[in-house]
């Protein structure tokens, strides 16, 4: 077992080192590159995290939910993906589950998940 671990080590993505910290109820932004025939665009899919799942690095993934002319839209990303350009957080939500698939069933303003109140302490004593 620990072999496998070194050998995931070894192959991890420097990039997801990077990633902010995001749970369930953030509001993440992920550009995503899409390579279509020959060429190559960027894409940003902005959403509300709905899950995270997995526990080794190669099986890790989080589904992202967002609402897109009326219609629910969600997707799931790998976090080992070489496609992910980049992960930006945008509001971190207050809500109190890990799964929030009760989003699903809601609409409008009752699908609206709190923001968490971000306590920013200064440190210098004089």
């Amino acid at each position: 077992m620990d072999f496998i671990k070194v050998v995931e080590q070894a192959f991890s993505n420097e990039k997801v080192a990077s990633y902010p910290k995001f749970k369930a109820g953030d509001t993440i932004t992920v550009t995503y590159r899409i390579k279509e025939g020959d060429k190559e665009r960027l894409q940003k899919f902005k959403g509300t995290v709905i899950q995270l799942r997995g526990a080794s690095a190669n099986t890790r993934t989080f589904t992202i939910r967002k609402i897109s002319s009326g219609v629910g839209v969600e997707r799931i990303f790998p976090f080992e993906s070489p496609f992910i350009e980049s992960i930006e957080l945008n509001k971190i939500g207050k809500v109190r589950r890990a799964r929030i698939f009760y989003l699903r069933a809601l609409a409008g303003k009752k699908a609206r998940i709190k923001e968490k109140k971000v306590i920013v302490s200064n440190s210098t004593k004089e």
